[in-house]
């Protein structure tokens, strides 16, 4: 069976599908080197909180990176710069005003709504990459259960988790800042028990779905002699990594190895892609120049961070000791115009990434890009 690669199977899997899975690995390594094995919730890798250098490998190089990726394929590409000149050019003042609207409610307010929308955009990067991996799956008419059941599987994959987590608050660690998500034991009125039922028939349907689909998988390999191979291992490595880091180890460091690694570096990749696909971007995507393509993103990265903790967090200082003379901010009238501000690349990354994959047509992107 010729496999549906979005490039080739070498850079496919080495970039978009194992760093979900070599994740996995890394934090079960972790665990068991830290000789808590992987039984318990409440584990060694629970109370860990990431290194500096950790933090600065992960967060900046890879999270904060892969945000100002998205300028490669919107404001420094002149075609589509241009054919969407306007969405490009308010994009950012909208986000920012209604980013000071939502701080004036409180900095609660601006950070939870920020928060499940990068939610939002995490989950929606999966069931992206699913689209791509089954567009070649050739069952009779594609039958509409068989694509439900993939879809159904890949959303259960990343909503059971956030379920439990949101049933099990306070977390070892958060999205963004702490209180960020809403209990909903709290929000719905649940007792204990009520909540635990509730968790139980979550775990218990996320169990069903997968089973479906292992057992609808199976069946259409048997029917076909095919097995689509990307798109499994792109299923497996995100219920692994999701449940893994957010369900399984109770721990910070767990969690930004799996959260940060599974979605950054896919993205980086995705975009790295359609820049190779451009004629006239050749250059400037050719593996001669991914030392600057990658250099250029820390740099802008590394920079926002400083910003960050200068201004706001002062709880990385000795990284960034050049911005040491900047004050800290504390006058919340302030905080509100400045936060926002800071936040604008990340916002606006969320928005414009529904906008710049969008599918067009019966066939997502990249459909012409095969396993060559």
């Amino acid at each position: 069976m010729a496999q549906p690669w979005i490039r080739s199977a070498s850079f496919d899997g080495l970039f978009i599908l194992s760093p979900a899975l070599l994740s996995v690995v890394w934090v079960l390594f972790h665990q068991i080197h830290a000789g808590a094995g992987v039984a318990g919730v409440e584990s060694a890798a629970a109370g860990q909180q990431i290194s500096v250098w950790g933090w600065l490998a992960l967060v900046v190089a890879v999270d904060v990176s892969h945000v100002y990726s998205t300028f490669y394929r919107t404001y420094l590409d002149p075609v589509e710069f241009k054919k969407r000149h306007t969405l490009y050019t308010l994009a950012p003042l909208v986000c920012w005003v209604f980013g000071i609207l939502l701080y004036s409610f409180g900095s609660l307010t601006f950070w939870r709504f920020l928060a499940y929308l990068a939610v939002f955009h995490f989950i929606r990067q999966q069931y992206g990459f699913l689209a791509l991996y089954s567009r070649k799956d050739e069952l009779p008419l594609r039958s509409r259960w068989s694509r439900s059941i993939d879809v159904a599987t890949i959303y259960s994959a990343t909503l059971y988790p956030l379920i439990h987590w949101h049933l099990h608050l306070p977390r070892n660690f958060q999205w963004f800042v702490a209180g960020d998500f809403l209990s909903l034991p709290v929000f719905l009125g649940l007792s204990a028990s009520q909540s635990e039922i509730f968790s139980q028939f979550a775990g218990m349907s996320y169990l069903g779905i997968l089973t479906l689909y292992g057992a609808k998988e199976l069946h259409e390999s048997l029917l076909q002699r095919k097995f689509n191979l990307p798109k499994n291992l792109l299923v497996t490595g995100t219920a692994l990594s999701w449940y893994l880091g957010i369900v399984r180890f109770n721990g910070d460091l767990a969690f930004t190895v799996t959260n940060v690694i599974s979605h950054g570096i896919p993205y980086l990749a995705l975009i790295w892609i359609h820049g190779r696909k451009q004629a006239s971007h050749r250059a400037i995507y050719s593996r001669r120049a991914l030392p600057l393509f990658l250099g250029a993103l820390f740099l802008v990265a590394y920079l926002e961070e400083g910003l960050w903790d200068s201004l706001i967090w002062r709880d990385h200082s000795g990284v960034f000791t050049w911005f040491s003379k900047l004050p800290h901010l504390v006058d919340e009238t302030t905080l509100m115009w400045v936060v926002p501000l800071l936040a604008l690349p990340q916002f606006t990354h969320y928005v414009l990434d529904g906008f710049i994959w969008r599918v067009r047509g019966k066939e997502p992107l990249f459909s012409q890009e095969t396993g060559s």
